[in-house]
């Protein structure tokens, strides 16, 4: 699944909010791109949270709740 990912692309919540956008997979992770929402700093989504990808990534989990568990860039 993570082959069907590319840079830029959205990644969404099962509710559809959105979470971030794809900068490049990193093994079994996403690294999402710096934002400003997220004060310049980059964060990563476990590609195990994935539903499905079609133009964008879909995870398993609301928006909220993936921004409240992703892993922060060391």
């Amino acid at each position: 699944m993570a082959v069907e990912i590319s840079a830029h692309m959205e990644v969404v919540g099962i509710d559809d909010g959105h979470v971030g956008t794809v900068r490049r997979v990193e093994g079994s992770r996403i690294r999402l791109a710096k934002s400003v929402e997220r004060a310049g700093r980059e964060h990563f989504v476990p590609v195990d949270w994935i539903n499905h990808v079609d133009d964008k990534v879909h995870l398993r989990k609301t928006a909220s709740d993936a921004m409240r568990e992703w892993r922060g860039a060391a």
